[in-house]
């Protein structure tokens, strides 16, 4: 095996890992939609309940970011970025859309901690846009 077979192989384990904590989050997050319609006696729509409301945003807004986040940490491996830049940048943003769910579970205002979430996955988006640009230049 050469040595961009092996980074390659580094960096799809590191994609993997933080795709697979991604998912896990969605399935968390989702589950506290179910529990809040569950307790509230909703089966569809948000009843103009807050607490509703905000968990489906929360789980909405994750799932929104959560699949560009997940395709790019994946091109990045696929190309050959290091191992260590594709963690970073998973570590990043998953952290940043903890962040933004427990500000948003505390209120539907916006919150330091919502506004710290966005930027934690703002940041990481783009690193990650910049890098897959960078290797499609030759």
């Amino acid at each position: 095996m050469d040595l961009f077979t092996a980074a390659v192989q580094d960096s799809a384990r590191a994609a993997a890992l933080w795709g697979g904590l991604l998912v896990l989050l969605l399935i968390i997050l989702s589950g506290l939609v179910v529990r809040q319609r569950q307790r509230l006696r909703i089966g569809y729509g948000d009843g103009e309940a807050p607490e509703l409301m905000a968990a489906s945003r929360a789980f909405g807004n994750a799932a929104e970011y959560a699949p560009a986040a997940m395709g790019g940490l994946a091109l990045m491996a696929l190309v050959g970025v290091t191992p260590w830049l594709v963690h970073v940048v998973g570590a990043v943003f998953l952290l940043g859309r903890l962040v933004h769910a427990f500000g948003l579970s505390r209120s539907v205002g916006a919150t330091r901690a919502r506004v710290a979430g966005m930027m934690l996955t703002y940041v990481p988006l783009l690193v990650l846009a910049v890098v897959l640009i960078a290797y499609a230049v030759p």
